[in-house]
């Protein structure tokens, strides 16, 4: 399992920049598997406290019926702008649901202290996963090609150029 310290601690410029694009704006895209193996697009506020990617959501949301179901997920950055300019950032691995009371309310008290937003529920008034990052991706438009950085679980990260 690869928690986000550990991804930091064997990638860290990689995931310096993943988790500054997703701060950016805030807000991703959460793909998860139907139970008909069908895809699910969601949009999600993923947070990145306490060491760890937490992907919250409303407890009977069908994004987190999805992940009890099966906790694969692919987590794509927002981008308003077409030619991506600022980057591209994605996140994959499996989400594990946190039901635990003390978890649940640290969580809770370093979100109010990072965003100064409400307390977002206590255990069962809220959906919360732990995300065991498994891939990064980091795209940038360079002048000509496109600059990928990738990092997987076990490997040394790298960078691939596409024409």
């Amino acid at each position: 399992m690869a928690a986000w310290h550990d991804v930091c601690t064997t990638a860290p410029e990689l995931a310096a920049k993943v988790q500054a694009r997703f701060e950016a704006h805030g807000l991703g895209f959460l793909a998860t598997l139907r139970a008909d193996g069908a895809p699910r697009i969601s949009g999600l506020e993923p947070a990145f406290l306490l060491d760890e990617l937490w992907l919250a959501m409303m407890p009977d949301s069908r994004k987190a019926a999805d992940l009890r179901r099966d906790g694969r997920f692919a987590l794509h950055s927002a981008s308003a702008d077409k030619a991506v300019e600022a980057g591209d950032a994605k996140v994959s691995g499996f989400a594990e649901e946190v039901t635990d009371a003390a978890t649940i309310d640290a969580f809770s008290a370093a979100l109010v202290a990072a965003t100064g937003l409400e307390a977002p529920g206590e255990a069962g008034q809220i959906g919360l996963f732990r995300a065991d990052v498994r891939e990064l991706s980091f795209l940038i438009p360079a002048v000509d090609h496109l600059d990928i950085d990738i990092w997987r679980e076990g490997a040394a990260p790298r960078t691939v150029q596409r024409y």
